[in-house]
């Protein structure tokens, strides 16, 4: 696969949501997640359907909230992916920028928002998760998210460290398994499930250190298909991401 704007691809290195009835139930996300692993996936990459099982092997641990972040940049060259969201495309360069490298590809997996590896590498991640975990920022701020009625209520822990002083609060809203009948271009003739999908991002908020509190109504992140949620505090920004300082996950219904 020939790169356009220095992009490159792994593939050719080797070959309704139902919010019916919801009334007064609270369900706490897991807490404490020591890991939020960013895939970067294209349905017109050969190489990115095993990647894509990782993560769904990956969503079943809930110490890991690991995310499908399909992009569309590969759509010209015979499938269009049907996941696809230019601002993933965009996460995954502002991440790029971020290292001062030119690693974008498919399939990448993010992992903390501080490293990357080929994202069909399982030991990589697993290792990679490890290493981000010696840093003493990352993921060592708590967040609590619970559902009750139809909203969702988000909090955030005061930093411990005065390191740890800024971060932007965003929520996604998660399609937990997308089957995919891909009919043209690489992986044509397959059917690929796709795991935790991101459908959408909002920003809820700014961390300055201090807990806070937010409010989410359900009717700003649903839409079709979407039955999770998950909710991070990112340092830096949108343009100029950073370490993943905390996380949570919960099911909608």
């Amino acid at each position: 696969m020939t790169a356009m704007m220095a992009y490159t691809c792994i593939s050719r290195w080797s070959s309704a949501l139902g919010i019916c009835a919801i009334v007064a139930i609270i369900r706490p996300a897991h807490a404490d997640p020591r890991a939020v692993v960013e895939l970067f996936t294209s349905q017109g990459c050969s190489s990115c359907p095993p990647a894509d099982q990782i993560i769904g092997d990956l969503s079943k641990d809930p110490s890991i909230i690991a995310l499908s972040m399909p992009i569309d940049y590969w759509d010209y060259l015979g499938w269009k992916d049907t996941l696809a969201d230019s601002r993933f495309s965009a996460r995954q360069r502002a991440y790029s920028r971020m290292r001062g490298d030119r690693e974008v590809y498919t399939p990448q997996a993010v992992v903390n928002g501080s490293t990357h590896v080929i994202g069909s590498d399982r030991a990589s991640i697993e290792s990679a998760i490890k290493d981000t975990e010696k840093g003493g920022s990352v993921m060592s701020v708590p967040v609590t998210m619970t559902l009750t009625g139809k909203q969702i209520n988000v909090s955030v822990a005061a930093s411990k460290s005065p390191a740890v002083s800024h971060g932007e609060v965003w929520i996604c809203s998660i399609a937990k398994s997308v089957p995919i009948a891909i009919t043209r271009g690489e992986n044509r003739g397959q059917q690929v499930t796709y795991h935790n999908v991101v459908r959408n991002l909002l920003k809820v908020g700014d961390w300055t250190g201090s807990s806070g509190s937010w409010t989410v109504p359900l009717e700003n992140i649903t839409r079709d298909g979407v039955d999770a949620a998950a909710v991070y505090v990112q340092d830096g920004n949108r343009d100029k991401p950073g370490p993943m300082l905390g996380a949570a996950f919960t099911s909608l219904h």
